[in-house]
């Protein structure tokens, strides 16, 4: 929920209800994770029942260590997704889910070798008046069976002065009523709670607003749990010359280092790649085994803080670095499509398919998948054989584990690579294609525009058809859609559907707002094509103009790089 005052200011901006009512949430920090799994999947806003289903289908068997709910506890009522962060209690009874389908989802997730992190709202209570989304009716401060306005700090205004630490921690963050987490009494209610989450299998919280409270109360609270070393990651957002340092919080967890999502946004967007050479603790980064990093959360991706999925393949290719590279410990973020900054979750964060009615579901993007495994079996292991262009095309070893190439250039990169790998076969996690490595660790390989490539020694050979193995097209085409719909292919071949829309091929939309698919299809086959979009109820939208037409060469794939027609 916490955010500089600038943060603040533009998200109150965003709605005059805002103004009273605004929370917020950040990501995951930790690289030195319990076990050898240190990336949180953030579904944020996800009902529990879709988050137990994420789980068992896509979470567990990419290998990602934990995953983070949005808050469980009741709310203020309201579609906006900020009104999960203003409590009006503790009981789980928000829109996501109740008591039960929490629990159901804990288990899911561990019986999926998932650990499960909570976002956990405890420096303040709702603004306002009115009845829970549980039924527990309320005033401002005043959350009967629970708090008074004894239990509030002194200062009644609103935070105006990030210079002053006193006006950060004792007064309101957009007028949110300001739990004072001094008071014994105080303190051990947010302690029963977080206890209530741990009795229910918990395994670490994310701490909403951390910079708002004390350090010292924070540790105190966290001293009062069941278990005392529960994994703990705190928001707390730098701003520079302010009063409260995320640095001051290291002492009881970890801290999530927003300046590494808006460093990358400034270095993707507008720099060079090759300026990540040291990017970590030498750009001044807290220490990377306490820090959380990200390429976007909610809060930062509508107030254009850091890159966000409207960003096309920077999004992706940020995705992929942030992965393979060793500092700090990643969140991926997972949410949905947004034009109004406040919108709430699609049917109420029930989640039926991914990349429908809006669910973006970065999670599950192959590019952003296959690193959870890269990741995880690169662990413990220092950046290596680092080769740049100078530019925007950047190569890395991670010993002799693993090794990553990413092209963010207009043009393809082709160039034999040197590596510390061991000799043989690979596959590319990012395109399912094989690769081999001689005896001296290099290898040959072609990147397209915005691509990258990543090998590690738990993929050694690809199973599966990969896509345009020997011969076949490569769609890509710029396409914007509204929440819901997708961008599908056909033409006059049988792999393309033969002109029937209802067999047309999916296109994937991770390097939005670029639709791509590779095909397999007959060396020498001359073929047209159309682009259709597609929305839930199943309308079709056919882009105008003549068929489109191309021909397989003869030897590997025709690259087609298109532009939807109105």
């Amino acid at each position: 929920m916490s955010r500089s005052a600038r943060t603040g200011r533009s998200l109150l901006a965003a709605t005059a209800f805002a103004v009273a009512a605004l929370g917020a949430q950040a990501p995951h920090a930790q690289a030195a994770a319990p076990g050898d799994k240190d990336v949180t999947a953030v579904l944020f806003e996800w009902k529990f029942d879709s988050v137990a289903a994420a789980c068992t289908d896509s979470l567990g068997p990419a290998g990602y260590g934990y995953v983070q709910v949005s808050p469980p506890q009741e709310h203020i009522q309201g579609a906006q997704w900020w009104t999960s962060y203003q409590p009006v209690s503790y009981k789980i009874a928000g829109r996501l889910g109740d008591r039960a389908a929490f629990k159901r989802m804990v288990d899911a997730c561990h019986a999926a070798g998932v650990k499960v992190v909570a976002d956990s709202v405890i420096n303040h209570m709702a603004a306002g008046d009115g009845v829970g989304t549980g039924g527990s009716a309320y005033t401002k401060y005043n959350y009967p069976g629970i708090y008074s306005g004894s239990d509030m700090d002194d200062c009644r205004a609103t935070i105006s002065n990030y210079q002053d630490r006193g006006n950060v921690q004792n007064c309101e963050l957009v007028q949110l009523a300001d739990l004072d987490t001094g008071e014994e009494y105080v303190r051990g209610r947010i302690a029963g709670y977080l206890n209530d989450l741990l009795s229910l299998g918990v395994d670490g919280f994310r701490v909403d607003a951390a910079k708002h409270m004390p350090a010292a109360d924070l540790a105190d609270i966290k001293s009062r749990l069941s278990n005392p070393g529960v994994y703990w990651k705190q928001e707390a957002i730098h701003g520079a010359g302010e009063a409260v340092s995320p640095s001051e919080y290291l002492g009881s967890g970890d801290v999530q280092e927003f300046r590494y999502a808006r460093d990358l946004k400034r270095v993707f967007e507008g720099e060079n790649l090759a300026y990540l050479k040291n990017f970590g603790e030498a750009w001044g980064y807290m220490p990377g085994g306490q820090a959380g990093v990200f390429v976007d959360n909610h809060d930062t991706e509508r107030v254009g803080d850091t890159l966000t999925y409207k960003s096309g393949s920077a999004y992706t290719l940020a995705g992929v670095f942030m992965l393979a590279w060793p500092y700090g410990s990643p969140d991926v973020h997972s949410g949905y499509e947004w034009t109004d900054k406040d919108a709430g979750p699609p049917n109420g964060g029930a989640v039926s398919a991914c990349y429908a009615d809006g669910w973006k579901c970065q999670h599950a993007w192959r590019e952003i998948s296959s690193m959870v495994g890269f990741r995880n079996a690169a662990r413990g292991q220092s950046v290596t054989d680092w080769w740049d262009n100078g530019g925007d095309q950047i190569a890395f070893g991670r010993g002799t584990k693993a090794y990553v190439a990413i092209n963010h250039e207009g043009t393809a990169l082709s160039r034999t690579f040197q590596t510390s790998l061991p000799a043989g076969n690979y596959c590319d996690v990012q395109s399912g294609r094989a690769v081999t490595v001689d005896g001296g660790g290099r290898f040959t390989a072609t990147l397209g525009a915005g691509t990258a490539l990543a090998l590690h020694v738990n993929a050694r050979t690809c199973t599966g058809t990969p896509p345009a193995a020997d011969a076949g097209a490569s769609f890509a085409v710029n396409a914007t859609t509204a929440p819901g719909q997708n961008i599908h292919v056909t033409g006059d071949r049988p792999e393309l559907g033969a002109w029937n829309t209802a067999g047309a091929l999916k296109l994937d939309p991770a390097a939005y707002p670029v639709w791509k698919l590779d095909v397999t299809l007959p060396a020498g086959t001359s073929f047209s094509y159309k682009y259709v979009r597609k929305d839930a109820s199943g309308n079709v939208t056919w882009e105008s103009g003549a068929n489109r037409t191309a021909t397989v060469p003869a030897n590997g794939q025709v690259t087609l790089t298109d532009t939807w027609r109105n």
